[in-house]
């Protein structure tokens, strides 16, 4: 089933299957009893019994069936993850023919009502086992509405690709530090972020963040903390630094080495063959690190 430009897909006739459950087989066989009983003892009654009632199954069959129909599906992913750990897709299930749905179950998530003309996401977990891109592929969307005696699903592709780290080593060793370290313009001038270095009077301009709001409640007037000495050591993650192991290993022990340099606030940056990401610091250098260590030489 193709998606459209906005990565959505619309389940149509031809992708929707359906077959009896259990419970519908043994309605099918009650059907057939009481339709022999009636025919053997020439009941009219039963007759009519047995005639409504296998007209209220194909009601049910129908209703499975419409139940899916023009029904719109597409998924995003959640937030990036390391190997070992469950990845979650945002599934979103939204009615496009403005009458309600009712039990509509993603595989792996529970079962939901759909109001006509809304949208209901749901949380479909998926296990990770290695690093890289991981394509949510297929997902099967089955009802059973009403009366649980046909089951209807469709297969319906979604293009939501989840980000898979590398699992992290358990230890790794401290990369060596460069010999000089940064400073920013005023460093341990005063404005900084390390180091409580006093207070001033609050100036207009001030960050609020930086307001001592307890010196305020105490009656001190407004007054700014200062902070100085900024100075991070410098270090480079390197691929070729690393003892002479497996490929996988070297990328745990880097994504281990991002880590701890990020807890740090290290400046650092990553070497490895053939690409390298320069020296930054913060969430976002961080996850721009791993997220190169998981696609290095990644294979489908």
């Amino acid at each position: 089933m193709p998606v459209d430009a906005q990565g959505q897909a619309t389940i149509g006739a031809r992708q929707i299957y359906i077959l009896p459950t259990r419970a519908g087989m043994g309605y099918g066989l009650l059907l057939l009893v009481t339709l022999l009983g009636a025919l053997n003892y020439q009941n009219n009654l039963g007759l009519l019994f047995t005639f409504v009632m296998a007209g209220v199954s194909l009601v049910s069959m129908h209703h499975a069936w419409f139940n899916l129909l023009r029904l719109r599906v597409w998924a995003q992913p959640g937030a990036p993850v390391f190997a070992g750990q469950e990845a979650r897709f945002d599934v979103a299930l939204e009615d496009a023919r403005d009458r309600e749905r009712g039990a509509l179950c993603v595989r792996g998530c529970d079962c939901v009502d759909v109001v006509a003309g809304g949208m209901v996401r749901v949380v479909l977990p998926v296990p990770t086992e290695r690093r890289g891109p991981l394509p949510l592929g297929e997902v099967l969307i089955e009802t059973r509405y009403p009366l649980g005696l046909f089951r209807a699903w469709s297969l319906v592709s979604v293009d939501a690709v989840a980000t898979v780290y590398p699992r992290p080593a358990p230890h790794a060793g401290a990369p060596p530090q460069l010999s000089s370290v940064d400073h920013n313009a005023s460093g341990d001038q005063g404005i900084g972020a390390d180091d409580f270095v006093g207070a001033r009077s609050y100036a207009p301009g001030d960050s609020l963040k930086r307001i001592d709001w307890k010196a305020l409640a105490r009656e001190r007037g407004l007054v700014v903390k200062q902070f100085g000495g900024d100075r991070a050591a410098r270090v480079w993650l390197d691929w070729n630094a690393l003892p002479p192991v497996d490929e996988e290993t070297r990328t745990a022990l880097l994504c281990r080495q991002v880590l701890n340099a990020s807890e740090q606030h290290l400046v650092y940056g990553l070497r490895l063959p053939g690409l390298s990401v320069e020296r930054g610091q913060g969430d976002a250098h961080k996850h721009r690190c791993l997220s190169v260590l998981a696609g290095f030489r990644h294979e489908d």
